[in-house]
């Protein structure tokens, strides 16, 4: 018998709709973190267990290594690792404390001469890496690797030293893209959606999305890709839609599309889930394990987005 003000148990979803093929998909092939972020989305699950998964990722020096990021293998700390780690924690509202104070003091130690984070540093040397991620002596600031992580900083409200800078270098770096490619672009949303000065930031996405548009960096019509060309060094098909780009109705990055292009984009996406309940991941394949753990990421996030903008209950 239950005791006496137990929580009752979450309800499971429908039989075979997409969310319960999602969720068998997660329980047969996700790493613990995935299945207990997946549980804290759609079955009631709590912070404290997605914070428990999330610590066997943190090393001694406050940033995250471990594979966390599945194309960067091996143990060492490395900023794409906290930048997820940072994500995570947003996801379940616990990006705050001690914790992220560890984090920012990383940051600060990683850090290039104009206070921005590189993506990756020379210590992965050694360890698997995906072959289109590069491992240099000297690696550059990039706004791929730091303007995730300041807007989630300042998403929550974070007021930290290594903050001041590594703002500035976002803002110089969005406002002077010229040619750029989705990823970037959408480290630049990530930003910006989060950017203190709002009206800085709402003049700044307005001209990202008319680049985005001249560009071609968006597939607006999900039934004719070949009319639009993939970005150099992506894979073979590794187009970006307009979800890509703006996850959800709050973001800058909505106003870049129509009402019908947005609804084609997440009808493609709904069509994306495949057989087995998973979805699939666009970039290059290099070995089986990182796939295999990154669809269990691409199939939470295609959910939530999904979700977001009503076209999932859960």
């Amino acid at each position: 018998m239950a005791e006496t003000g137990a929580s009752p148990l979450p309800s499971p979803p429908p039989a075979r709709s997409p969310l319960f093929r999602a969720e068998q998909f997660v329980w047969l092939t996700a790493r613990v973190l995935e299945q207990r972020l997946f549980a804290y989305h759609f079955l009631h699950g709590t912070p404290d267990a997605v914070e428990a998964a999330l610590d066997a990722y943190r090393n001694e020096d406050g940033g995250y290594g471990h594979a966390l990021e599945p194309d960067l293998r091996g143990p060492v700390s490395q900023p794409l690792h906290t930048a997820h780690a940072l994500r995570v924690l947003d996801a379940v509202g616990r990006c705050g404390g001690q914790r992220v104070e560890r984090v920012c003091r990383y940051l600060t130690s990683v850090s290039t001469a104009d206070g921005a984070l590189p993506a990756i540093r020379p210590s992965q040397r050694g360890y698997p890496t995906a072959p289109f991620v590069p491992v240099v002596d000297d690696p550059p600031s990039e706004l791929l690797a730091t303007g995730p992580v300041v807007g989630l900083l300042h998403r929550n409200e974070v007021w930290h030293a290594w903050l001041f800078r590594a703002t500035d270098f976002c803002w110089q770096a969005v406002e002077s893209l010229g040619k750029s490619h989705p990823y970037e672009v959408e480290a630049a949303v990530a930003f910006l959606d989060s950017a203190p000065d709002r009206s800085r930031a709402e003049a700044a996405a307005d001209r990202l999305g008319r680049m985005v548009r001249e560009q071609r960096l968006a597939a607006l019509d999900p039934d004719r890709l070949d009319a639009y060309p993939v970005a150099s060094g992506y894979a073979p098909g590794e187009h970006h839609f307009p979800h890509d780009f703006a996850r959800s109705p709050e973001s800058l990055a909505r106003a870049w599309f129509t009402d019908d292009e947005m609804a084609r984009s997440l009808d493609h996406l709904a069509a994306e889930q495949q057989d087995d309940g998973g979805w699939p991941i666009r970039w290059r394949q290099w070995a089986p394990a990182p796939a295999l753990e990154a669809r269990a990421m691409v199939t939470i996030e295609a959910l939530c987005t999904l979700r977001a903008y009503g076209r999932f209950v859960g």
